[in-house]
C-alpha cells in the first residue's frame, strides 16, 4: 500500500484535526477533498482549500456535486414527497451518500490506498461515508480519526496548538449543517427531549411580515419556473430557500431512530423542500388516480427509509426510481402558495391533466356520468359482501 490518504474535509475543527495527525502520527500524504452540495459559496470554498494548505494538505480539490445531488437523489425525494416521519425531508441524510461517492472518485484520481473521513463514532454519518467506501472501493482502507480516538473538543484543538496550528477555534452554541435541500440545527436543547430552540438557534433571520403569494410552475414533476419565470430545479429551490427563509417558514423538529440504534432528535430549516413537497403533492392529487397515489406513498416511504439509512447502492433504489419517473409523465401545472411568518399554505393549483373534472360531476352538487338509480344498485352490488358476512356472524 502506497502512502496516499484522501481526506473528506469540511474545515471544520474535527477534519483540520485529521489533516496533521494522519500526516504526522501516521506517516501519511494527507490529499482533501471538500465536496459541496449546496452548503458553501464561492468564497467559502476558497477559504477551506487555504485551511487546508495551512494545516499541510499536500493537495486539496473542490468538487462541485450539486447538480449530481439534484439529479440522483433531490429529484426522488420531491416526487416521493418524502418526509421521514411525516416531518423531515432527509436534509443532511441524503447529501453524505453522494459525498462519499465523490470522494471515492478523488481516491482514484489521486492514487490514494486510504481514505479518511472526520466523524464520530455517535451518529449516522459514519455510517453512511463507510458503507459507501465499503462497497465500492473494498481494497480502501477506511480512517476515521475521531471516532478512533474519542478526544475531546479541547483536545484537538491542543494537538494542533502542538503543531504550530493556532487558528481562531470559536465554539458555536449550535452545529449547523447547511446544504441546497435544507440545514440542519443541533444543540443542547436537541439532546432532550423537552429542549426547545429560540429564535437565535436558526441560521437565518425573520425579516418579511406581510402575506405573500407566489407560483410554482412544474414539468413532470420538477419545479421549472417561480411567478412564470423560469429558472432550473436547482435555482427554484435556492430562490425558495431565500424566499421563505425570510419568513421563518420550513422550520420544524425531526424526532427518529438512528442506524446505530439510538433516537435522534435535530432541528431543521428547509424553506424549499417543505414549500415543493407540499406543492407537488397538490398537483399529484389531481394529476394521479387513486391506485398511482396509493403506491407512491408506499414506495416512497421505503425509499426515504433506505436514503436515510445509507441504502442508496441497493439496486431496489433504482426500480423505485424508474416507478416514481413514470409516475411523473403528467404532473405539469402551477400551484399557488402564501406565505406569512412562520407558516405557509397551499392555496390551490392549475393542472394540465387535471382530473378533477366537471365534465363528469361537481362533487356534492351534481352527478353528469350516471344516474340516481345507478348508485342504488352501485350500492347494494359494494354492500353484498358485508351482507353476507354479517348474516353469518349475526350471533358473534
Amino acid at each position: 500500500m502506497n502512502n496516499k490518504v484522501v481526506l473528506a474535509f469540511s474545515g471544520g475543527l474535527d477534519t483540520s484535526f485529521c489533516v496533521p495527525y494522519l500526516k504526522n502520527e501516521k506517516g501519511l500524504e494527507v490529499h482533501t477533498v471538500m465536496v459541496n452540495t449546496g452548503g458553501f459559496s464561492a468564497m467559502e470554498e476558497s477559504e477551506i482549500e487555504k485551511r487546508a494548505l495551512l494545516l499541510g494538505a499536500a493537495s486539496h480539490k473542490n468538487i462541485n456535486a450539486v447538480d449530481e445531488y439534484y439529479n440522483k437523489g433531490i429529484k426522488y425525494l420531491l416526487f416521493g414527497n418524502i418526509l421521514k416521519n411525516s416531518t423531515y425531508p432527509l436534509s443532511v441524510s441524503s447529501e453524505r451518500i453522494f459525498q462519499a461517492m465523490a470522494v471515492l472518485d478523488h481516491v482514484k484520481e489521486v492514487g490514494a490506498a486510504y481514505v479518511a473521513h472526520g466523524s464520530t463514532g455517535a451518529g449516522n454519518d459514519q455510517i453512511r461515508f463507510d458503507l459507501v467506501f465499503e462497497v465500492i472501493s473494498p481494497e480502501t482502507k477506511i480512517l476515521a480519526p475521531i471516532r478512533e480516538l474519542k478526544l475531546s473538543r479541547k483536545e484537538e484543538i491542543d494537538y494542533l496548538k502542538q503543531n504550530g496550528l493556532d487558528l481562531p477555534w470559536e465554539k458555536a452554541r449550535y452545529s449547523i449543517n447547511q446544504g441546497l435541500w435544507g440545514t440542519s440545527v443541533g444543540g443542547s436543547e436537541t439532546l432532550t427531549s423537552s429542549g426547545i430552540l429560540p429564535e437565535e438557534a436558526y441560521p437565518s433571520n425573520v425579516t418579511q411580515d406581510k402575506p405573500l403569494r407566489i407560483e410554482i410552475g412544474f414539468e413532470k414533476g420538477e419545479p421549472v419556473s417561480i411567478d412564470g419565470v423560469v429558472y432550473s430545479p436547482v435555482e427554484v429551490i435556492g430562490k425558495l430557500n431565500k424566499i421563505g427563509s425570510e419568513y421563518g417558514v420550513g422550520r420544524d423538529i425531526h424526532v427518529g431512530d438512528t442506524i446505530i440504534g439510538i433516537k435522534g432528535r435535530v432541528a431543521f430549516e428547509a424553506p424549499a423542500p417543505l414549500m415543493l413537497i407540499k406543492a407537488h403533492h397538490l398537483l399529484e392529487k389531481h394529476a394521479l388516480t387513486k391506485g398511482q397515489l396509493y403506491w407512491k406513498e408506499q414506495l416512497s416511504g421505503w425509499y426515504g427509509q433506505l436514503m436515510h439509512e445509507a441504502q442508496y447502492l441497493d439496486p431496489v433504489m433504482r426500480n423505485i426510481e424508474v416507478f416514481l419517473d413514470d409516475t411523473q409523465k403528467f404532473v405539469t401545472g402551477t400551484v399557488m402558495l402564501e406565505l406569512r411568518p412562520y407558516h405557509f399554505t397551499v392555496l390551490g393549483c392549475s393542472a394540465k391533466y387535471d382530473l378533477m373534472s366537471s365534465r363528469f360531476g361537481d362533487y356534492g352538487e351534481e352527478n353528469k356520468s350516471f344516474t340516481a338509480r345507478d348508485i342504488v344498485g352501485f350500492t347494494k352490488v359494494l354492500a353484498n359482501p358485508l351482507k353476507i358476512y354479517y348474516s353469518v356472524h349475526d350471533n358473534d
